[in-house]
């Protein structure tokens, strides 16, 4: 079983992928022939996290309100997982202290 802050961590490190893939999706926005990037995020073996995954759309074109929103989600997984990593840090120094 994997530990919550390696979960956490596998969290952040999706989220930060998504926001990359956001980025590059605006900042090609106009380049012709231009295929979106997608994340796609599946459960890691052994409910130890998450795997992401780049992936390219098959249609062209923008879709800047998708990436927008992808680049919003993201912030907020950010957050959730930061505070899943905190809880768990303030959770082992109260057993410690609760032990000593």
């Amino acid at each position: 079983m994997a530990s919550v802050s390696s979960i956490g961590n596998s969290g952040l490190q999706a989220a930060q992928l998504r926001l990359d893939s956001a980025a590059h999706n605006v900042a090609n926005l106009n380049t012709p022939g231009f295929r979106r990037q997608t994340v796609e995020q599946t459960e890691a073996p052994g409910g130890a996290g998450v795997q992401a995954s780049v992936r390219r759309e098959s249609v062209e074109g923008p879709a800047l309100e998708k990436d927008v929103v992808e680049q919003m989600s993201a912030t907020y997984a950010f957050k959730a997982n930061i505070q899943v990593i905190k809880t768990e840090d303030q959770m082992m120094g109260s057993l410690l202290n609760t032990k000593a």
